[in-house]
């Protein structure tokens, strides 16, 4: 399977022609776009940061948007190994995006195609974790939804406050919760993919002893560390989220160099 330059182009808007680093598949939270992670872009040396931008938000508003994983991580797949060619990579991803992740390192495993360098999540609790999130978010009405995301926070209070725009960003949000919601972990051997998990000490939705039993899932190195703040606290802490990344990332540089 190959993916076209389109279909490319569209899932990593802000990729550059010719650019080098190791590539840094970068997978957003509900409802976020590839613009969550634009700051990241230049930042880490000798990495090649790639947002991920999935339809029905941002440059891709008129597509529908994925409301189950399967399909989404079966494309992803294609996208990120086109892109990769062969070469070392690695996958990072928060929120919904760390189990986005990790589901296509795992579909990437089931084509015995090359396995990124690393895995990196931040703000889940381990997928094998059964979760109690309370009501689900796919029958939330638009105030009740904009309630509940003022309080997780990561969305401009000025955006909640204004119905236009929230009918503009909801669908996109309705349909990752409904991905999220609708998502069952399917127990298949350790992956052999170092795995660091960045979590945070007040995190409303993955207490802090789920997000360290992402352990059980790796038979290689296994790494946490705890940010302090809240759910967003690695995009509020950006400093210290791209030093950790940096150690992280530090061996597949390394082998990359030489």
């Amino acid at each position: 399977m190959t993916a076209t330059v389109e279909q490319s182009s569209r899932w990593l808007p802000l990729r550059t022609p010719g650019s080098t680093g190791l590539p840094l598949f970068c997978f957003p939270h509900a409802g976020a776009g590839a613009s969550a992670y634009r700051s990241w872009v230049g930042r880490l040396p000798g990495v090649e940061v790639l947002p991920v931008q999935a339809p029905g938000r941002e440059a891709r508003l008129r597509e529908p948007a994925y409301e189950q994983l399967g399909p989404m991580v079966e494309e992803l797949a294609t996208v990120v190994l086109d892109a990769v060619d062969g070469g070392p990579y690695a996958l990072y991803g928060h929120s919904l995006g760390a189990l986005v992740a990790f589901e296509t390192l795992r579909k990437i495993r089931r084509r015995g195609a090359t396995e990124p360098a690393h895995l990196i999540v931040s703000g889940c609790a381990a997928p094998q974790c059964p979760v109690e999130d309370g009501p689900p978010v796919t029958g939330m009405s638009q105030a009740e939804l904009a309630r509940m995301l003022g309080k997780l926070g990561g969305t401009p209070a000025w955006l909640l406050s204004d119905p236009e725009l929230l009918q503009m960003i909801l669908p996109a949000v309705r349909a990752d919760f409904s991905v999220k919601e609708t998502y069952r972990y399917v127990e298949q051997a350790p992956i052999s993919v170092p795995l660091t998990v960045l979590a945070s000490t007040a995190d409303p939705r993955a207490a802090h002893h789920l997000q360290e039993r992402w352990r059980e899932l790796t038979a290689a190195e296994f790494r946490l560390h705890t940010l302090t703040g809240g759910h967003f606290a690695v995009l509020e802490q950006h400093e210290r989220t791209h030093q950790h990344l940096s150690h992280a990332l530090a061996a597949a540089l390394g082998a990359t160099a030489g």
